[in-house]
């Protein structure tokens, strides 16, 4: 549009009288109205001021053919000339500076758009393949526990199924009878243990208070001599029995308390770890008898493709829990062999423990009740060490 305005004004005539004055002539208003328009325009877009001075000397109406121009009159001062290489210099901007500085700007923005799509798709495509990775792993993860809730569901059926048959006398089990009479035995020791074990603590603790009542009845005794002079030395000789009764029943004490925590340890401990094996053991029992029964169940039906592929799958389940079955059996045997081994030698020592103490108290033999106390090794807390101290109280 600059150049179409340029090439017009370029092209124009301008008439002058004789005088080189040409205030006479009618004035062109349409060119100046179309300069306005561009300037406008070019305001909007960013224009340089040189190019809309070029438009203003395209207004002004110069003949590009002088080598300068005048502003004035003919005979002005050079002020006003402006040289014609200057005018050239304008065009040659103008033209330049006709690209809108908008398409530079959209180019680059078209760039950051192009290298944000791409950046953008490589992460979306990340997320995307990590959360699939993400959704496989929970799959496989549900899968598995699914799997596991389907085998569970169907051995315990079979088990129950088992179970109920062998209650109503329906089904066979699996019986090893000199097993089973060990069992029985362990268990019948096991109940008269707690109870003899019941027996020494409800001792212990009379005896406790006895030993607490004949201290209190010693302290009393001695403050009584001291306040009766007539009775001093019958208190006196009373409260010395009742201390040296009292610190005899503390030895008894560290003997018989001994004596109960080696009884709970075999009953609680030993006793009870050999019945957790037999629990295991009787459940792998009732499993090998549940799918024992299963496979000849399915040997008795029809001997098509879907059933020898049942029967080859219990065959191999059958086998599993036979071996598992066999396993725990030889486990069972070897810890009640050696539990009762070691229950006729810590019975043996704590029962010989529980006699010399009592025989020593009740026969007034300290010196023996010590000696019972340093054989088996038994060392008596001080008095009143079992309560807290006051540091350890606040």
């Amino acid at each position: 549009m600059t150049d179409g305005i340029m090439s017009k004004a370029a092209t124009m005539e301008i008439p002058i009288n004789s005088n080189g004055d040409t205030g006479t002539l009618p004035e062109d208003d349409s060119l100046e109205q179309a300069a306005k328009l561009q300037w406008s325009l070019d305001e909007k877009v960013g224009y340089s001021r040189d190019t809309r001075d070029l438009q203003q000397v395209m207004v002004s109406g110069p003949n590009l053919n002088e080598t300068s121009i005048v502003s004035g009159g003919y005979g002005g001062t050079a002020e006003g000339i402006i040289p014609t290489s200057s005018i050239k210099d304008l065009r040659m901007k103008s033209r330049r500076g006709s690209v809108p500085p908008s398409y530079a700007t959209a180019r680059h923005l078209a760039h950051q758009s192009y290298e944000y799509q791409g950046s953008g798709g490589s992460n979306i495509n990340h997320s995307a393949s990590s959360s699939s990775l993400a959704d496989d792993a929970n799959r496989g993860v549900a899968v598995e526990k699914l799997e596991y809730v389907k085998k569970w569901g169907l051995n315990t059926y079979k088990c129950t199924k088992q179970m109920i048959s062998e209650r109503f006398g329906r089904g066979s089990r699996t019986v090893d009878l000199e097993l089973e009479a060990q069992i029985e035995v362990l268990r019948d020791t096991k109940r008269k243990y707690e109870n003899m074990l019941r027996l020494a603590r409800a001792l212990t603790n009379h005896f406790y208070s006895m030993v607490q009542t004949q201290h209190a009845l010693g302290d009393t005794f001695a403050d009584l001599s001291q306040k009766s002079p007539e009775l001093r030395d019958e208190f006196g000789y009373n409260a010395e029995t009742q201390k040296l009764l009292c610190k005899n029943g503390e030895t008894l004490l560290g003997a018989v308390n001994f004596f109960v925590s080696s009884i709970n340890t075999l009953v609680n401990k030993t006793m009870e770890d050999t019945l957790q094996t037999i629990k295991l053991y009787e459940n792998a029992r009732l499993e090998f008898d549940a799918y024992r029964a299963d496979l000849e169940e399915l040997s008795l039906g029809p001997r098509d493709a879907v059933t020898m592929a049942r029967i080859d799958a219990a065959q191999l389940q059958f086998q599993v829990h036979k071996d598992k079955y066999e396993q725990l059996r030889a486990d069972v045997t070897i810890k009640l062999k050696f539990l009762e081994e070691n229950k006729v030698k810590v019975m043996h020592k704590q029962l010989l423990l529980f006699h010399n103490a009592i025989s020593a108290y009740f026969a007034g033999n300290q010196q023996q009740l010590e000696q019972t106390l340093q054989q088996f090794n038994i060392k008596l807390k001080p008095p009143g060490s079992d309560k807290p101290s006051w540091l350890e109280e606040q």
